[in-house]
Formats: structure tokens, sequence, C-alpha cells
């Protein structure tokens, strides 16, 4: 019961981080934003951790696991907000859900969990929706669509990367600990960044971009990677990831509703053949082996 509350926790959480990152660049640039929600979820963490008496682990591979979650959480989060300045929140919500197919694949050469043919399937259809995708953004004339979606694609690696490596070393290490100790290390890569792209200070914040930093400095950062981090340590890697394969239903749900994005009909296509080939990717191997035993006489086929 608690791996499946905290399971939809980080969906409904980061279902809806893509529409709140969008509208916390209202007023300020992309660096700021990042670094803001970054520093607001590390002293939180610390916070909860001296009120707790909690102290972090320090063995050798605790450090290496805060080193990896750390540089994972900025890579992966300074593209994605950089990204966020030119495609709508849907399309991050979307392009986030390729996750389980590189953390799959980076699961099976560094943790041993199986990679079959219908994974392999799967990748092939989601890969050629996401290829439909990339021509969406070559109709932008200027390149910012695709430079967008590339650096979502490249936040997607770095992501997976992370997950993985934090799932191989990070045995035995409690989820909040994991947290706090890799935004420790992700918070002065994103101060350097917005000291290095800006070091302004926004002279105006919006309403909602201050309650969307505050949103997902408190909420998806120091609750929803705690989350994450539990799940994460209690099910497979490739398990894990099915995250991203419900939240895209939810993000573009949001940003049509709610900001207003239009989808264009080669955007629907893509996006359909990238869900229809995670389906496969996760279901396939399972509704195979049911149909053969139902064939056989020996399981019967439920739905």
């Amino acid at each position: 019961m608690a791996v499946a509350s905290a399971f939809i926790g980080v969906v409904l959480i980061w279902g809806t981080t893509p529409l709140a990152v969008q509208w916390s660049l209202e007023g300020s640039s992309f660096a700021f934003a990042v670094m803001a929600r970054m520093v607001l979820g590390v002293v939180l963490c610390l916070t909860l951790l001296h009120l707790s008496g909690i102290r972090l682990p320090r063995h050798r591979n605790a450090l290496l696991t805060y080193t990896v979650g750390g540089l994972g959480i900025f890579g992966a989060m300074t593209s994605t907000y950089w990204s966020a300045q030119f495609i709508p929140s849907g399309w991050i919500s979307i392009l986030f859900g390729l996750s389980p197919l590189c953390t799959g694949f980076l699961a099976m050469v560094w943790l041993g969990e199986r990679f079959g043919g219908e994974r392999l399937l799967g990748t092939l259809v989601s890969l050629a929706g996401l290829s439909m995708i990339f021509l969406q953004g070559t109709s932008d004339p200027s390149g910012n669509t695709l430079m967008g979606i590339f650096g979502i694609v490249f936040a997607v690696s770095l992501y997976a990367t992370s997950t993985v490596l934090v799932k191989k070393l990070g045995e035995g290490i409690p989820a909040f600990a994991t947290t706090t100790g890799s935004l420790m290390v992700a918070v002065p890569g994103f101060i350097l960044v917005w000291a290095v792209t800006d070091g302004q200070l926004p002279q105006e914040i919006s309403p909602r971009a201050f309650w969307s930093i505050l949103y997902l400095g408190v909420i998806a950062s120091a609750i929803g990677f705690t989350l994450f981090y539990y799940v994460l340590e209690q099910l497979e890697a490739g398990e894990t990831m099915l995250i991203t394969l419900i939240n895209p239903v939810i993000g573009i749900y949001l940003g049509t509703a709610l900001n207003n994005e239009a989808l264009s009909m080669r955007f629907i296509a893509g996006t359909g053949m990238i869900l229809f080939g995670l389906a496969i990717y996760q279901w396939g191997a399972p509704l195979r082996t049911r149909l053969a035993g139902s064939k056989a006489g020996k399981l019967p086929l439920t739905y």
C-alpha cells in the first residue's frame, strides 16, 4: 500500500510539473526559475533533516549516490527549463514519456534487467512516433521548436542514466537522504548557471509564477523526488519509469485545458505512436505469456 500510494503521488505531482515549469518562467529567466525552485527545495529538505535528527549516510556508496543523483537533477532540470522557453508543456510531458525506453536499455546493461523482443518492438514504435514530433519541429523556421525538442531528449537521457545509477548504488539509503544529498550536489550548479547566464533578480514576478516556483520547490522537488526515490528503491528501474507513461496524458490535458496549447494532427499521431510503443514495451511480454497459457489450457485469460 505504501509503494502504491507513493507511486500515485509521484504520478500526480510530476504530471502537473511541466505546466508549472512553463508558468514559473513568466517574468524571469529559465536560470532563475530553476535555481529558485531547487534552492527552496534543498532548504526545506535540510530543515526537515535537522528537525528530525536524521543524519545523512556518508559512506562511499552514499556519496556516489548523491553525486550521481545530483548531476542527473542538475543536467536534466537545466535542460528542461531551457527547453520550456520554446515548446509547450504538453510536449515536455510526452517527450519525457520516452524515459522507460532509455531506462530499460540501461537497466539491462547495468542491472541485468530483461530487455526482450517486445521491448525492442515497443522502442522502435515509440521512436517512429518521436520522429513525427521531430518533423513537426522542423516546420518552425526559427529552429526554436527543434532546439526545445532536442533539449528535452537530452534531459531524458540524463534522467534515465541517473535513475539507473542511483538504483545500482543507492541500495539501503533512505529516499529522503538521497533527495537531500542529491539536491545539495545539484544546487551549486544551478546557482552557477544563473550567475553566468543571467545574474539578475527579476524585477517583477507574476503571482502565477511565484506560486508555481513555490509549488515546484516544495511539492515537486522535496516531496516528489523523495517519493520517486522511495518507489525506485522498492521496484525495478523499468517499472518505476511507468510513471512517465501515465504523466503525458495528464500533462497534455492540463496544457490544453489551462494553458490553451494547440495540438497539431502530426503531434497527436506521434504522441499516439509513442504511447502505443510504450504499452507494447511494458505489457507486450506479459500479454504474450498469458495468451500462450490460455491457448494451452493452463492459464485463464482475464482482463
